[in-house]
């Protein structure tokens, strides 16, 4: 048999569907400023770079722009917020668990590679029920850099200490630039957080559903 693979996925928009919780995070920071709320369709878009650039999309979507001087204050609220309710709305997508299970069963390594802070990051998963599923779980503040710096990608594959190939599994643009930036595969899910398609990101393999994952790996002959 070839060697195990590492799998290392992005969180918000390939592994739960996080925009619920983000969206009233980002709500309570337009309320502090009188401004009218956004609906999840305006958010979806927005999603995926960060809450400072959330933020920023967001107050720009709703009014006049939020000055430079005033964002620390804007994300304070916005973090206080999220981590009070970041499960309130949150779920994983279809099939994750099940899928997920499996492919720790066969033998792959499984880490989480994601933009989110480390803090929250390591508060969802395990009420997401994930908290014992991954070896590696890298969120933003662990290291001084982040995705799509590809240094972050190999901490995470040596980390997870695999022989076999390791694959960045995610949803945008910024995934796929980390594992080019890293010369590895990417999968995308195309359910997820980007405002260009992910079938027009160029990505190895585009996935509508988490479960077509396994047999996605077969045919890029990663197992």
């Amino acid at each position: 048999m070839p060697p195990a693979p590492s799998l290392i996925f992005d969180l918000d928009g390939t592994l739960a569907d996080t925009a619920p919780d983000l969206l009233g995070a980002t709500n309570a920071v337009l309320s502090a400023r009188g401004r009218p709320r956004l609906d999840l369709d305006h958010l979806r878009h927005m999603v995926g770079f960060g809450a400072v650039a959330l933020i920023t999309q967001a107050m720009a979507a709703s009014g006049a722009p939020a000055a430079e001087a005033d964002m620390p204050a804007l994300v304070d609220i916005f973090l206080e917020h999220y981590r009070h309710h970041i499960a309130d709305g949150t779920r994983l997508f279809p099939e994750v668990a099940e899928t997920l299970a499996a492919l720790k069963r066969d033998g792959a390594r499984l880490g989480v590679l994601t933009n989110k802070p480390q803090e929250l990051t390591d508060l969802l998963l395990p009420l997401l029920g994930l908290g014992e599923m991954f070896s590696a779980v890298y969120g933003a503040g662990r290291k001084p850099y982040t995705k799509p710096d590809p240094r972050i990608f190999r901490d995470v594959r040596t980390d997870l200490a695999g022989s076999g190939p390791a694959v960045m599994i995610g949803d945008s643009i910024t995934d796929l630039n980390t594992a080019r930036a890293a010369q590895a595969p990417c999968i995308l899910m195309s359910y997820g957080f980007t405002p260009v398609p992910a079938r027009e990101l160029g990505a190895d393999a585009v996935l509508d559903e988490f479960r077509e994952l396994p047999q996605a790996l077969r045919d890029l002959r990663l197992v």
